[in-house]
């Protein structure tokens, strides 16, 4: 299979939560994460073609854990491997500067993506 993607994708080992910044719910995990979109490994299928407000942590390489607010839009979900699990693609449409800059370093350094 020739996958094309715009953007390298970094898988994530480890558990980085992520929820609904407007009403605190979990969403699920993140299952890996480019500069411009995450995958979300969830327990259940979101509304198809919705837009979220989500938010998650990710180690900085000043050794501090950093929360991003990002905006994404639901591109596409599919049932994951693992029965009751869905992987949901989602484009990043809006994200801070500052949030930008953690995930571009995070991006950047190999080391992080392994943890």
């Amino acid at each position: 299979m020739n996958e094309q993607r715009r953007a390298q994708r970094k898988p994530v080992s480890g558990v980085v939560l992520v929820e609904n910044s407007l009403n605190g719910a979990s969403l699920g995990r993140v299952g890996n994460i480019s500069h411009g979109g995450v995958m979300l490994i969830a327990p259940r299928r979101l509304r198809e073609n919705a837009l979220f407000q989500i938010s998650f942590a990710l180690p900085g390489a000043d050794n501090r854990t950093h929360t991003l607010e990002i905006g994404v839009h639901e591109q596409w979900t599919s049932a994951a491997i693992t029965p009751g699990q869905f992987w949901i693609g989602m484009r990043i449409i809006d994200i801070s500067d500052a949030d930008q800059a953690v995930l571009d370093a995070w991006l950047k350094q190999p080391e992080y993506a392994t943890r």
